[in-house]
């Protein structure tokens, strides 16, 4: 449910676009800064309403609720009257239902990015601000490393990118959604102590003191033993590492999304098909990409798809030997018949 954020009086405005990770310049119209009334996100919502008026530009900020806690409705009350406190106009929350799919996580963060992209085209935003910090981009690498992901997971989380999201309000054109992470450079310390100097008093949300979590134990155990064995500055180096590894990554990426598009051949019956003819001559890191996008555009998850059931793909194209097919994430498999190699439901 969306509460008291109303839609703009005028035309909807599309967001700039420009590929994930390169700054396209200063946002045109209202930017929103998602706001959970952690440290992290305050902050940015501080620092949003500080300088929005002096960039002309108009701030507005939105929380989710995500419902999994008792007392969750009353808590994003309170953020709101925090946000309006700021000065930021509109604020409001949204409610939302999460799934199961993906695990708790993954559906949690693809509730959140729904919800936020419908904020945003029903406001006409120009660009929606995440609080992710120095701190996070380090977990985010750390996690890359434990699933062996490869390079595009070690890169880390681009400082901008865009999402497409179907317009609200039952019209069915997709539009762009903008997002930045302005506080990729800065660490946790860091928003704390904007917070005390802005006299805003965060929440500190139990998910994430909870053990239950991988990245709560990267965050509570994984790093501060890394920082012990090796010396101060693991954090600043996992983030400098997404850094430079990121170019690297786009031009791969860009390169498997021509490749992708030219072996893309619809097959009845199968949500994803691609011609087997010209995919084993592509460089291994090329082609894995390749795969990779082909399961996630037939369904399954981004964040449980590992390197293993890339790899066992893989196999059906370069070391197939009569093998029936592989079994993906979200209920998908892979087989190679009729000289192409197809992504449908079990």
């Amino acid at each position: 449910m969306l509460t008291d954020l109303p839609s703009p009086d005028g035309p909807e405005d599309g967001p700039e676009g420009g590929p994930a990770g390169r700054p396209v310049g200063r946002p045109a119209g209202m930017v929103l800064a998602a706001c959970s009334g952690g440290a992290d996100s305050l902050a940015l919502a501080g620092a949003l309403a500080f300088v929005a008026p002096r960039l002309g530009i108009a701030a507005g900020a939105v929380t989710i609720d995500h419902g999994l806690q008792e007392g969750s409705g009353a808590r994003a009350d309170a953020v709101v009257r925090t946000l309006a406190d700021l000065g930021l106009d509109p604020v409001g929350s949204v409610a939302v239902t999460v799934g199961t799919q993906g695990g708790m996580e993954n559906a949690a963060r693809d509730a959140r990015y729904a919800a936020l992209d419908d904020a945003a085209l029903r406001l006409g935003a120009s660009a929606v601000l995440l609080g992710h910090t120095l701190n996070d981009q380090a977990e985010t690498v750390l996690l890359g490393l434990a699933r062996g992901s490869g390079a595009r997971s070690l890169s880390g989380m681009p400082p901008e990118f865009t999402r497409r999201a179907v317009a609200p309000s039952g019209r069915r054109d997709v539009s762009d959604v903008r997002y930045l992470r302005p506080l990729l450079e800065l660490d946790r310390t860091t928003t704390r102590r904007a917070c005390l100097a802005m006299g805003l008093e965060p929440w500190d949300d139990p998910h994430n003191d909870d053990p239950a979590y991988t990245r709560v134990r990267v965050r509570s155990d994984a790093l501060p033993a890394l920082e012990k064995a090796l010396g101060p500055g693991v954090t600043e180096a996992l983030a400098r590492t997404a850094r430079m590894l990121r170019e690297d990554a786009d031009v791969l990426d860009d390169l498997a999304t021509r490749a992708y598009a030219d072996l893309d051949a619809p097959e009845q019956g199968y949500a994803v098909a691609v011609r087997l003819d010209g995919l084993a001559e592509l460089p291994r890191a090329v082609r894995t990409r390749v795969l990779r996008t082909a399961a996630v555009k037939a369904g399954s998850p981004p964040g449980t798809l590992a390197a293993v059931h890339v790899d066992a793909v893989d196999r059906l194209v370069t070391a197939w030997h009569g093998q029936r097919h592989v079994d993906l994430p979200g209920g998908l498999r892979a087989c190679r018949r009729y000289g192409k190699l197809l992504f449908g439901p079990v």
